[in-house]
């Protein structure tokens, strides 16, 4: 078995529990989902690479298989955190008041990097967002704490 500690190998139980199926694991379209429920933050591409797939039903991944990849993803480097994103919406902090405008959020998340959707994006808003103020105006850091699973900077 990969190098995982028994209570993340809990986690990842109860992941397989709620995404698939007994016996015959999660669809291999969701890895990334199921990587994402284990606060793991995988980029398409590397998904892809791990044996993720587009379409339903082409490939199950078992949960011995899924461990090494979660291991790896785990140890991978190319994953944005809180830190960094707040970093990067402080780009669009024009009074530096930790505002921003909705708008711009909105943009940025529908055509920069790999980009969401609107469905996506609106599911987002609707789970993270604290309303936006009469000027189009909401806080960032709060989003990015709900978005991250960070209440402690709520």
């Amino acid at each position: 078995m990969a190098d995982v500690p028994k209570r993340e190998v809990e986690n990842v139980e109860f992941v397989f529990e709620v995404m698939g199926s007994p016996g015959e694991g999660i669809d291999a379209v969701d890895l990334g989902d199921a990587l994402r429920a284990l606060n793991l933050n995988p980029t398409l591409a590397l998904i892809e690479k791990m044996g993720g797939t587009k379409k339903r039903n082409e490939k199950k991944i078992k949960m011995d298989e899924f461990l090494p990849i979660y291991s790896q993803v785990k140890k991978e480097k190319e994953q944005g955190c809180y830190e960094d994103f707040i970093e990067c919406l402080k780009l669009y902090d024009k009074e530096e008041n930790g505002t921003m405008m909705l708008a711009e959020l909105q943009h940025a998340l529908l055509s920069l990097g790999e980009n969401l959707d609107d469905e996506q994006v609106e599911t987002l808003f609707a789970d993270c967002m604290d309303p936006e103020d009469d000027e189009g105006f909401i806080p960032y850091s709060p989003f990015l704490a709900r978005m991250c699973d960070r209440p402690d900077q709520l």
